[in-house]
């Protein structure tokens, strides 16, 4: 009942009387504010309120001129002019900043989100609906916070999180009817009615864009009743109704002409172009009419008149000027301030883009492990039955395709895991000379069989102990030398390694890998470094190769500190070069013996429970096993698995990780509760999220990694067992 006499006071306060006391509400704010605009006059209303800014800014009245300027961007978001009233409102909203919060600040607020919306910047009318909900909150608004609510329903339904923005318009729903929220009760069962036609429920959206339809009609809002209609339409066209379909889009046609004609009679384009020169003269003429006024108290001489005249003009049109940029000034900085936004959001987007390509590129070489160990385990199964001359070249490709593969995935993995600061930099000691001379003697056959020489020069100054991670300087160092062992026949790779300073306790050295192959072209020399780059489509079909090494290489070594350089001439050859830092170490290397492993004779008659729940690895695995006299039995999920081990003695335990159920690491656990000893190796296609030192973490012994090599399958269980 007191929203009602409130609208009604209104009514009666913009209609017929412009002197009486304006009331400080939300709903006076959000109104027209000129009997022009219920004429659809807006031209005299746009007149109006420049006017009444000019008076303001002349009085130097501050909430004059908020309120007119408010006034202002109001009529140009209902004329749909929404870059005019974004600069009015900010205008309005800027001058409001010191003045006491009330409902004024509300509907600035408010009326610049609503443009925001209109020109689908969802992020900035957000911003604009937080600070009304902010001074809402100051003067303990209640109804005014529907209108709000309805706003961020309307944001989330625009950003498709469906879920979200239903639950918000089902609230405004649920609220008793007043006349101050019957726009937005209409509104929100519109918005409800759309949100169900989208998920197909066609008698639920009927429902509620035909109880939308029946509240609409007891208010004027011809917008809104169209967009209704319209809806109702489209339903009805859903369900095969045509009749009712046809019904309601004549209805909708008949009242976004009556729509038109209202439009047209509001302000045609000829009126605004007049009405904005009219602007820019009225200033003009202001800033004569001062000039004018000023002459006429200078008539003291005629030297001091034609000083001042020159003096008043002079200072005129700096104004003039310092008005211009002002606008300019201002104009830029709300240009500014949404391009900061924009930048923020593609910058999220771009983050978000980034983690959703690392992750799909981890989830297809995960799962591509798997059906790979069942091609390499076949290939290596088939190779251990004395296949028949014929079919040993075939068996052998199937198992270098296999191997290949495997090379790929794991240097996939390998970059996601870099890109996605999943690296860890050891720092153990280690004997960089013994490290250089075992990756030479590793390529020794890989460089005869293209009949190269491969050369290895080591400064002596080097510190023969370094502190470092050596993992990582093998993969660069063998990446390298691979690459220039691929693209060289009868010619030279040469590995050099120099000191080149030493002070306090770290050295730093110099890494180079020259080569006499092909070389590479000048405009390709940033380029091969990216992912899946050979330089040319010529090269990948000639050499083949993944196109990874280079950029694992150049990411290694800045992770390590240090920058890839390269320089190739074609036909010469290519030389990469980078320096490291690595701190000294004063006592040498504990070198464990390796022992070799007769695992035959120590497998034979073992008992083995196999975790494992497909099909085809289960075959593989059994029989890899059965080849070496193991007993083997399987089971296909974690909940068996754990009863199975409580009642029957095993050897040892090979888990799958990813089972169905209850995966294998929890399976694991559930095991170590009630037996601490029987060795349990994981059995995982390793992903971006998993690790040997994770998984070990549950109580397994250790990880083989899918696809795996036979030779380490077995030695690792014969170390285990």
């Amino acid at each position: 009942m007191k929203w009602l006499l409130v609208y009604l006071l209104f009514l009666n306060t913009v209609l017929y009387s412009q002197h009486v006391e304006k009331t400080d509400t939300f709903a006076f704010y959000t109104s027209s504010l000129y009997p022009e605009v219920h004429n659809n006059n807006y031209k005299d209303a746009l007149q109006k309120a420049q006017k009444a800014i000019l008076d303001a800014e002349a009085k130097g009245n501050i909430k004059e001129q908020s309120t007119q300027h408010y006034n202002l961007g109001k009529l140009y978001y209902d004329l749909n002019k929404y870059d005019d009233a974004i600069e009015s409102l900010s205008k309005s909203s800027v001058l409001l900043k010191d003045l006491k919060p009330d409902a004024k600040q509300v509907a600035t607020y408010y009326v610049l989100g609503l443009c925001y919306m209109a020109k689908e910047n969802e992020d900035l009318a957000v911003l604009q609906f937080n600070k009304a909900k902010s001074v809402l909150n100051k003067i303990k608004g209640k109804d005014e916070a529907d209108l709000l609510k309805l706003q961020n329903g309307l944001v989330y339904k625009a950003k498709d999180n469906l879920d979200l923005a239903q639950s918000v318009f089902a609230s405004i729903i649920a609220k008793p009817d007043n006349p101050f929220l019957i726009n937005t009760k209409v509104e929100a069962l519109f918005q409800t009615g759309c949100i169900e036609n989208q998920r197909n429920k066609n008698n639920l959206a009927l429902n509620y864009l035909n109880k939308a339809l029946e509240l609409n009609e007891t208010i004027d809002n011809l917008d809104q009743r169209s967009n209704i209609l319209f809806a109702l339409s489209t339903v009805y066209d859903k369900t095969l109704d045509k009749s009712t379909a046809y019904s309601y889009l004549k209805q909708h046609l008949n009242i976004k002409e009556r729509i038109s004609i209202r439009n047209n009679r509001r302000l045609g384009i000829d009126d605004y172009t007049k009405f904005k020169e009219s602007e820019r003269l009225k200033e003009i003429i202001q800033a004569n009419n001062e000039i004018r006024e000023q002459e006429k108290t200078n008539k003291f001489s005629k030297l001091i008149s034609i000083l001042a005249i020159a003096l008043i003009s002079i200072l005129s049109l700096l104004s003039l000027s310092l008005y211009k940029n002002n606008i300019i000034r201002n104009q830029s900085n709300l240009s500014l301030l949404e391009k900061n936004n924009e930048l923020e959001i593609a910058k999220d987007k771009a983050e978000k883009a980034s983690k959703a390509r690392s992750e799909f590129l981890s989830t297809v070489s995960h799962e591509l492990r798997t059906p790979l160990n069942a091609i390499n385990g076949i290939a290596h199964l088939l190779l251990q039955e004395n296949p028949k001359k014929n079919q040993l070249d075939y068996l052998s490709s199937l198992k270098f395709s296999g191997d290949y593969l495997t090379k790929f995935i794991n240097e996939i993995l390998e970059i996601n895991k870099i890109e996605s600061h999943h690296v860890e930099v050891e720092q153990t000691t280690f004997n960089l000379k013994q490290l250089l001379l075992g990756i030479k003697n590793s390529l020794k056959e890989l460089a005869i069989a293209n009949s190269n020489n491969l050369i290895l020069d080591i400064d002596e100054a080097i510190p023969d102990y370094l502190i470092g991670d050596p993992t990582k300087l093998s993969q660069i160092i063998l990446n390298l030398i691979n690459n220039a062992l691929k693209f060289t026949k009868n010619g030279e790779i040469k590995l050099t390694a120099n000191l080149d300073t030493l002070e306090d306790k770290k050295a730093k050295l110099y890494f180079e890998i020259t080569d006499t192959g092909i070389g590479i072209p000048e405009d390709k020399l940033i380029s091969v470094f990216d992912s899946f780059s050979q330089g040319s489509i010529e090269v990948n079909r000639k050499y083949g190769g993944t196109g990874l090494g280079l950029t694992i290489v150049k990411k290694l070594i800045k992770i390590l500190g240090g920058k890839i350089k390269l320089t190739s001439i074609v036909g010469e050859g290519s030389t990469f070069s980078f320096k490291l830092e690595f701190e000294i170490s004063e006592k040498p290397i504990e070198l464990k013996p390796i022992k070799k492993i007769n695992y035959d004779s120590k497998l034979e008659n073992k008992r083995i429970l196999v975790v494992e729940d497909n099909k085809i690895n289960q075959m593989i695995t059994r029989k890899m096993l059965q080849n070496k006299k193991i007993i083997c039995e399987i089971i296909d999920n974690g909940e068996d698995a754990i009863e199975t081990v409580r009642t029957t003695k095993y050897d040892l335990i090979l888990m799958d990780v990813h089972l169905p159920g209850i995966n294998g690491t929890v399976a694991t656990e559930n095991i170590r509760v009630f037996d601490k000893t029987t060795p349990i190796i994981a059995l995982t296609a390793i992903s971006l999220h998993e690790n040997r030192e994770m998984l070990l973490s549950f109580g397994m012994n250790e990880v083989i990694t899918k696809p795996f090599v036979p030779e380490d399958f077995y030695t690792t269980i014969a170390l285990h067992i």
